[in-house]
């Protein structure tokens, strides 16, 4: 069945607490999720900023749509409660829940004029609504990282090699590695194959180092290139590696990298611009967003 949208997640809510008594949001969840069927991976399914899981953000969510409407009331943090307008609802024995239903409450009317606009999700017929906004903040968020790593990828693959070259070193000083730039940019010479090739200190205290090839490559990287790479570990006398390539690695590559003694770490040009981001590298700031929530403890008399 996979993870319900939380409009699908507002009758049985309701239906839930139709015994009227106080329910921790926490107790809901878990017998939600046993009446869903949910397997235990889809229950720890994270949101894809790993903050919190799916399911519990959407049941938080069909709560909070429920309570504007006035079918639900929080009675202390953490808690729910049926309302008497809640009971009639259950007693019409709707077959659906959703945002369309909930527009009939004026209250709910006038928290949805709070937000100005409705998304296109809302306003689709048959409520295909079925993300929370988190999920829809997330899911912009990512496509716009998406773009964004596109660009930057093809920026790399259009620069020189000097340029990709400074770009690699830098990035794995940003990430921590190499010490300082003068004692990386003495550590990594130039192949002349339009790419770099050398070595870079493990830590800031040098006690131990890391081989690096890195090539600015349109076809994929296959094992015999690996393999190479790998010899050259031998005859450095390395135990570590990181292959970097604009292009991507076959999978006989990255099979044959996850059995060797060696630790080789691959980085094809897909995880190169994320790692950019994650690091600011070659990208900056446009904007930025703060999510605020309630701080009930605030508002706790003494």
């Amino acid at each position: 069945m996979g993870i319900p949208d939380y409009q699908t997640i507002m009758l049985p809510l309701l239906r839930f607490a139709g015994d009227q008594q106080e329910h921790s949001l926490r107790e809901a969840i878990d017998r939600l999720a046993d009446d869903f069927g949910l397997t235990e991976e889809e229950r720890k399914e994270l949101l894809s900023s790993g903050q919190q899981e799916i399911f519990n953000n959407r049941v938080a969510w069909a709560r909070s749509y429920m309570g504007k409407a006035g079918l639900l009331e929080s009675t202390r943090r953490g808690y729910v409660k049926i309302t008497d307008r809640g009971m009639k609802v259950l007693k019409q024995n709707p077959e659906r829940i959703g945002v369309k239903f909930l527009d009939q409450f004026e209250e709910f009317r006038q928290f949805r004029a709070l937000r100005h606009t409705k998304t296109e999700e809302e306003e689709v017929e048959g409520e295909t609504h079925e993300r929370t906004p988190e999920e829809a903040l997330e899911s912009a968020y990512n496509q716009l990282r998406d773009n964004l790593a596109n660009d930057l990828l093809q920026q790399i693959k259009s620069c020189s090699p000097g340029l990709f070259e400074k770009i690699v070193v830098e990035l794995l000083l940003k990430m921590g590695y190499g010490g300082s730039r003068q004692d990386a940019g003495r550590a990594i010479g130039r192949s002349g194959d339009e790419g770099i090739d050398g070595i870079i200190k493990e830590d800031r205290l040098g006690l131990d180092i890391i081989y690096i090839q890195a090539k600015r490559w349109e076809n994929s990287v296959g094992r015999p290139e690996v393999q190479k790479f790998a010899g050259a570990l031998q005859g450095q006398r390395a135990r570590k590696g990181i292959m970097i390539t604009t292009s991507n690695f076959s999978k006989e590559a990255l099979d044959y990298a996850s059995r060797i003694d060696s630790k080789i770490v691959l980085i094809d040009g897909e995880q190169l611009a994320q790692l950019m981001i994650d690091h600011s590298l070659g990208v900056s700031p446009m904007a930025a967003y703060e999510i605020k929530k309630i701080d009930t403890d605030y508002f706790t008399e003494e």
